[in-house]
């Protein structure tokens, strides 16, 4: 091999590798650079992020991933108790309420034989998420744990939650109990729509009052939510979020770092449910970190435009074969519709598509569904039915016909009465003439 074609092969050699290198630096780069531009950025492994009036997901990480749900639980346990006991009821606790649940697991120091209020117990589940007061209200409600569970999972499916099974009142691990962030942000959302739901966990502190065998008033308790606790300090580890509404935390070993949370900013209100959390390198709270990058994400890119009323009028229809009175048929939307919408989104842009039912005749009752309206936006399907907003009567003919001929018969005879009055007139005007000559 000459000199010259060794300084060839070496010149070609480097030029590979110059090449190779320039590319995977910059292939490098190019995904730093995406990595950085992304939207948004979780630490947690299983999040979502839900508008609560209209239920439509911004944003979702893994999150039909069946996992343990701790004691977000609770929030099962809440509203079913809200929807089946009045607040001023009372319940006993029972022994296995107490000593049924492990070590480690967070008590209320309740006592065996000890009598509160429904409320009370709600105070206490929710605030400090204390496990046997769980235990209490499953008992109360259904007669036993199990039992009560049942009644839990029913309900679940009745939400429409598909990836949940729930073995107890609380959220104590167990295999067999699980659930998905898309579940509970669906449970969240129905949970909120209860006043007084809301108004428990939206309570920061609780003092339990003296009972039947406890007399002190010195059972002190604090909610586990500290998006919801006023704190002024500066400082990285303070995550009180001034717009946050509530809902539950919750811990296991298993679990890790939980919550269901709910925020509102002008009007607006959205869920995020952030499950399997842990600290970050710096030694923050995942959990809480990630509640606040999804809610300022919220805010500050969607906002909710409502696009129809309940029971608006949308427009007017004519009904073959129905009475004169009632063939102009109001088109009513049933349901309130409001769009989640990206800040950028003209309104005037969004246009709906309308199917009303082809075979529209007479009779038609009020309220019948005569078809549908939806938008889609950014992905999201928002429907309605489309209702008859009043009875349209179906026409009879014979009845028609004989209206008809009463209106012609009524017609001629005043016309018969003036053509008599009129001749009448002209009589007394020729008798008046001739009794004048004379």
């Amino acid at each position: 091999m000459n000199k010259k074609t060794k300084i060839l092969l070496h010149f070609i050699f480097l030029l590979t590798f110059l090449i190779t290198f320039l590319t995977f630096t910059f292939s490098l780069f190019s995904t730093t650079s995406l990595a950085e531009t992304s939207p948004i950025s979780t630490y947690s492994p299983y999040c979502i992020l839900m508008e609560a009036s209209t239920g439509k997901i911004i944003y979702e990480k893994d999150a039909h991933a069946k996992v343990p749900p701790a004691s977000t639980t609770k929030i099962m346990t809440a509203i079913l108790t809200l929807e089946n006991c009045k607040l001023t009821d009372t319940a006993t606790v029972s022994h296995n309420a107490i000593f049924s649940v492990p070590l480690g697991y967070t008590h209320a120091y309740l006592v065996e034989g000890e009598v509160l209020t429904i409320e009370q117990l709600l105070h206490i589940l929710l605030i400090p998420s204390a496990n046997d007061a769980a235990n209490v209200l499953a008992e109360h409600i259904a007669g036993s744990v199990e039992s009560f569970s049942t009644m839990m999972n029913t309900k679940a499916l009745e939400l429409g939650m598909q990836d949940t099974n729930f073995v107890n009142p609380n959220g104590v691990q167990n295999e067999e109990h699980y659930s998905s962030a898309y579940d509970l942000a669906i449970l969240g959302r129905y949970a909120m729509q209860n006043e007084t739901f809301r108004k428990l966990v939206s309570t920061t502190k609780y003092t339990l009052p003296a009972t039947n065998l406890y007399p002190k008033a010195d059972r002190y308790f604090s909610t586990t939510n500290a998006l919801i606790v006023p704190d002024e300090r500066d400082s990285v580890d303070n995550y009180y979020y001034p717009y946050a509404t509530g809902i539950k935390t919750g811990y296991t070993n298993a679990a890790k770092n939980c919550i269901v949370a709910s925020s509102k900013k002008d009007g607006v209100e959205y869920i995020v449910v952030i499950l399997g959390a842990e600290q970050t390198e710096n030694g923050l709270s995942g959990r809480y970190l990630d509640c606040i990058s999804l809610f300022n994400y919220a805010f500050d890119n969607y906002k909710t435009y409502t696009i129809h009323e309940e029971n608006s009028v949308l427009k007017q229809l004519k009904i073959s074969k129905a009475s004169l009175s009632t063939r102009n048929l109001d088109v009513v939307v049933k349901d309130k519709m409001t769009l989640l919408l990206k800040k950028d989104t003209s309104d005037t842009s969004i246009t709906p598509t309308i199917e009303i039912s082809s075979d529209l005749v007479a009779p038609i009752s009020k309220n019948t569904v005569i078809g549908t309206i939806s938008y889609n936006v950014d992905g999201n399907t928002y429907i309605s039915d489309l209702l008859a907003g009043e009875d349209v009567i179906e026409s009879n003919a014979f009845h028609t016909f004989l209206t008809i001929i009463c209106i012609v018969l009524v017609l001629f005879l005043l016309y018969r009465l003036l053509q008599g009055n009129k001749k009448n007139r002209r009589r007394r005007k020729k008798k008046n003439k001739i009794g004048h000559r004379f």
